[in-house]
């Protein structure tokens, strides 16, 4: 088909402007993508600069990062790209216990914690560690025993795998609690009873340390630190009172700690722990296994002591195993919702020089915990023991909700 001089004109003038058109629109993509660079670019800045003034860079509590066996808050400083790490744990619950005997009803809420860790690096083999507990919801002169104190304090120099070193006051390496007793570790409401009367959480002494691997799977630790200095008119608590803690110790006398801990298979943690002094052996055993939802732990240990007079605790002895399941985990839903069941079984008190011997406390506790953030934990639980450390047989049931977090 003929065309005219003016159709040609006409045509050449629109495939100009198209290709102009679409150059157009190529030059405005690539100037939103400079300008989405350039943001990035700036914010990068930002961050960089807030880093530089405030020293340190929000380092969050990785629950798949922790180091010599504390609990992922307690573990941020060994991890964190600056200098200065914050971190922390806090816990509050209501409870509603029941007695079968002559003892009144109770219930009750508390704050019952809150924790601040402070982590410095003075380089990235000298690490400094610390954690401040305000208890009880703060300190009162009512003499309630609610407390502000250091639950440790230590510097760690890191060499290799192998061998490590800390001095200071830190955690005493027993049992599964006492090191990593942050909320979202233990699914009952209440520490087991275990790690407050027998491994007493938390548990932390002055002294030196060394730790690292044995060989691959198998960890160790050897610790000398201050010994117990048992009060023996605590009752059940006798051995609970005489931790030396970071109050001053007079006349301190020394003890020492060994732990070895197996875990070349994934998800599984098996070891054992000794404690001795000149008048005090204590032992426990310990695993925590999980697999897919499914999760066990569980701790044994016993206590002798040598030299006693008539009055004085001769033998205690007890433990617990937990048993839980995220249900969560046969579905599509990614939070966290275990149901679980706990057996324990404690007796502070199970034999006396004298030859006396006292009955174990025993406790059921079934319960659920729902975690909506992988540090956030909402927990209910229903505990029954058949006995409150009087011996007299008196059972109570105790209802219990609290929630637990780490940052």
């Amino acid at each position: 088909m003929y065309k005219t001089p003016c159709s040609l004109l006409l045509t050449t003038l629109l495939m100009t402007s198209n290709l102009a058109f679409a150059d157009e629109i190529s030059d405005i993509e690539q100037v939103k993508t400079q300008l989405k660079d350039l943001q990035e670019m700036t914010q990068t800045l930002i961050d960089e600069t807030s880093d530089l003034r405030t020293g340190f860079n929000y380092t969050i509590a990785n629950t798949a990062h922790t180091h010599s066996g504390l609990g992922a808050a307690a573990s941020k400083v060994y991890f964190s790209t600056s200098p200065l790490s914050i971190g922390g744990y806090g816990e509050m619950y209501y409870a509603n216990t029941n007695f079968d005997g002559t003892i009144q009803d109770t219930s009750q809420t508390q704050v019952k914690r809150l924790i601040t860790y402070i982590g410095y690096k003075f380089d990235d083999n000298t690490i400094l560690n610390t954690e401040i507990e305000y208890e009880g919801g703060g300190v009162t002169t009512n003499g309630s025993g609610d407390e502000v104190v250091i639950e440790f304090m230590y510097i760690d120099f890191l060499q290799n795998a192998y061998f490590n070193a800390r001095v200071g006051n830190f955690l005493i390496p027993l049992g599964l609690i006492n090191e990593k007793h942050e909320p979202t570790l233990f699914t009952t409401v209440q520490r087991p009873q275990t790690a407050y009367y027998l491994i007493p959480t938390t548990w932390n002494e002055s002294g030196a340390m060394i730790y690292g691997n044995l060989f691959q799977g198998i960890k160790y630790k050897v610790a000398a630190i201050n010994a117990l200095q048992p009060d023996d008119t605590a009752g059940a608590k006798w051995l609970r009172k005489g931790r030396g803690g970071s109050f001053k110790v007079l006349n301190p006398s020394l003890a020492g700690v060994l732990r070895i801990d197996y875990g070349g298979i994934n998800g599984l943690l098996v070891g054992a722990s000794l404690y001795k002094d000149s008048k005090i052996t204590m032992w426990d055993a310990h695993f925590d296994y999980e697999y897919k939802g499914a999760k066990f732990y569980a701790t044994l240990t016993k206590t002798k002591r040598r030299d006693t007079t008539a009055t004085q605790v001769k033998e205690m002895s007890g433990g617990y195993i937990n048993a839980s399941f995220d249900i969560l985990s046969l579905s599509d839903i990614e939070k966290k919702m275990l149901l679980f069941i706990q057996y324990e079984s404690v007796n502070p008190q199970e034999k006396l020089a004298n030859g006396i011997t006292f009955s174990p406390v025993n406790t059921i506790t079934t319960g659920i915990n729902f975690f909506p953030h992988e540090q956030v934990v909402l927990k209910m639980d229903y505990a029954m023991s058949d006995n409150e450390f009087t011996d007299t047989k008196i059972s109570s049931n105790t209802l219990s909700i609290s929630l637990g977090f780490i940052f």
